[in-house]
């Protein structure tokens, strides 16, 4: 009788070891191991036929996505060129980069940018922080009907119009308003809030902390419900005063949701409030007060000497969109980095 070839020896071995991993696994002994199958996604003609009243609905919003933000995309050939509006966009001289470089030597150029920077960031850190401390003091109050009348007064103005807020506070700051006569009062001479060029971009700042700490305060009271109660009560029982459980379970269980907001609000840098600057600014304060969107605003549309120089203005306004795209696409990175928030 002859003896078993090493070959087959191996082949009876690897089923042995096949059986074995099935049977741990929770197959019967002999059973075919499952066909994985891959499921065919329907053709693009059935998608259509099935959900064509959806799409149908798209095309109202198409249709205004593609006229008022599509189209005009072109019409930034203007800043590079001496654009007239007799000879229209095409016949108009080509200048290359001669309005970026116009705009750059000029005496505005690095005031304007500054003024931008530095109001546009003081709105950031301080909305933020005082939103943050709002919501940390209005999460401990236990009266509903009070936490709810405070919440609903501090968000209201969010919802005005700079126009509407910007008509109260000129009355309101004014030498001769309430502020004005409360400081007389106490002796301290009157304070021109919206005539001073060191004061008012801290009025700027302050009013728009006035006017959106509130709204901002939401998310973070979103996430203050978030935090498992139970840990505020395993510490009271431990002895945790109010500070200890403040400081090592409510601020870091909120921690996430302040980086991702710290983050996401890089994306805004140069976004300093077009119109509260434009509702309460004047001639007098253009040299703390006016930023890149006014600048913008008076130079390409306004003129000056009532000639607009829309080149120069064109130019400035797609210098700022580039930089703001590179400042959204960094702030989403992160975000994604520091806060594992993603959107795409």
């Amino acid at each position: 009788m002859s003896s078993p070839s090493p070959l087959n020896s191996l082949q009876d071995q690897h089923v042995s070891m096949a059986e074995v991993i099935r049977t741990s696994a929770g197959a019967s002994p002999g059973a075919r191991a499952p066909e994985t199958t891959v499921e065919r996604r329907p053709p693009l003609r059935v998608i259509l036929r099935q959900h064509w009243m959806l799409y149908v609905m798209l095309v109202p919003a198409l249709t205004l996505l593609a006229l008022f933000h599509f189209y005009p995309i072109w019409g930034v050939l203007i800043a590079f060129k001496d654009y007239s509006p007799v000879k229209g966009i095409i016949e108009s001289p080509w200048v290359g980069l001669d309005n970026f470089r116009r705009f750059f030597e000029s005496q505005n150029a690095w005031p304007i940018i500054r003024n931008t920077l530095f109001i546009a960031v003081g709105k950031i850190v301080f909305v933020q922080l005082v939103a943050l401390i709002f919501a940390l003091m209005l999460n401990e109050v236990r009266i509903r009907l009070f936490k709810r009348t405070v919440q609903t007064a501090t968000t209201l103005p969010h919802f005005l119009s700079w126009v509407i807020i910007g008509g109260i506070m000129v009355q309101i700051l004014s030498t001769t308003g309430v502020v004005n006569r409360l400081i007389g009062a106490l002796g301290i001479a009157p304070i021109r809030f919206l005539g001073k060029a060191d004061i008012f971009p801290w009025t700027l700042i302050f009013s728009e902390v006035w006017k959106e700490f509130g709204f901002s305060a939401v998310i973070y009271l979103a996430a203050l419900t978030a935090i498992n109660p139970e840990l505020y009560e395993a510490a009271a029982v431990d002895g945790a005063g109010r500070f200890a459980r403040l400081f090592y379970i409510t601020l870091p269980g909120i921690r996430p949701t302040v980086i991702l907001m710290a983050c996401l609000s890089l994306g805004g840098v140069l976004n300093a409030g077009f119109e509260q600057v434009l509702v309460l600014y004047n001639p007098v304060v253009y040299k703390t007060g006016d930023i890149i969107d006014t600048f913008v605003f008076r130079v390409g549309l306004v003129g000056q000497g009532g000639v607009p120089d829309y080149s120069l203005g064109t130019a400035v306004g797609l210098l700022k969109s580039g930089i703001g795209f590179f400042l959204i696409l960094l702030s989403y990175w992160l975000a994604d980095r520091f806060a594992n928030y993603r959107i795409f």
